[in-house]
């Protein structure tokens, strides 16, 4: 039933999107991003009050959970909230233009969820059919549509205006997607925690790494690895400032 339920809201998102997207027949030049943060006092504010509750309550929670959950079964929860967001990376995919992408997507989740028993064993990987994720922050980014004003969001971390209104159309659709991509977040985190940790204790303002970290990496995503060379004379002294 959940299939069939997911299936029909891929087909309805790309119905919607189609609406108000054209593609683009060249991926547009990728420009390095210069986060827009007209609210930092606010989202500093929420960057610290996560970080509190990230060292209190998350930190422990992450280490108990690494102490008593076996390894396959860690991956097995992992490879099953990848597998919730295969229907919108396919939309996500076809909307930038990205018909292996989305025909790959589409497969792994029909595969994954029947074969890899609800998509806690990855047998689309066996197959040859590797993941690449996108979503709709990244289609609306690969049509040209700015980041807009970063922002950190309570408990679930930085983002920004474009990518949280694909989250929210996403989630108006179906909210199944959102909670597999707030559970590989989790995941994600805790097969990095040590590394993430470390960052943000070495660094003199966390807030501006964790900002920079997330705008960079996003745009990375978008243009799929594919970023330009950064001449001299594109460089603003006021950027390092």
């Amino acid at each position: 039933m959940m299939r069939v339920k997911l299936g029909l809201v891929a087909f309805a998102m790309v119905g919607t999107l189609m609406m108000s997207s054209a593609f683009a027949e060249e991926k547009k030049p990728v420009v390095p991003p210069k986060a827009d943060d007209s609210i930092e006092g606010l989202n500093r504010i929420t960057s610290g009050f996560n970080r509190v509750v990230r060292g209190a309550l998350i930190d422990p929670l992450v280490d108990g959970y690494q102490t008593v959950t076996p390894q396959f079964l860690q991956d097995a929860l992992g490879n099953a909230a990848s597998n919730l967001n295969e229907p919108v990376t396919a939309v996500s995919s076809f909307l930038q233009g990205d018909s292996e992408n989305a025909e790959a997507a589409t497969k792994r989740f029909f595969i994954n969820s029947t074969l890899g028993i609800g998509g806690l064993e990855d047998k689309a990987a066996e197959m040859g059919y590797e993941s690449r994720q996108e979503d709709l922050g990244q289609a609306a980014g690969y049509h040209g549509t700015e980041g807009g004003t970063h922002i950190v969001l309570p408990l679930l971390g930085p983002s920004n205006t474009r990518d949280l209104m694909g989250d929210v159309l996403t989630g108006l659709a179906s909210p199944v997607p959102l909670v597999g991509k707030i559970a590989q977040q989790g995941v994600t985190y805790s097969q990095n925690q040590d590394e993430i940790k470390g960052v943000s204790e070495k660094a003199l303002d966390p807030y501006v790494v964790e900002r920079d970290a997330y705008e960079q990496h996003r745009q990375f995503l978008i243009s799929n690895g594919d970023l330009p060379t950064i001449n001299s004379t594109d460089l603003d002294v006021a950027d390092f400032k």
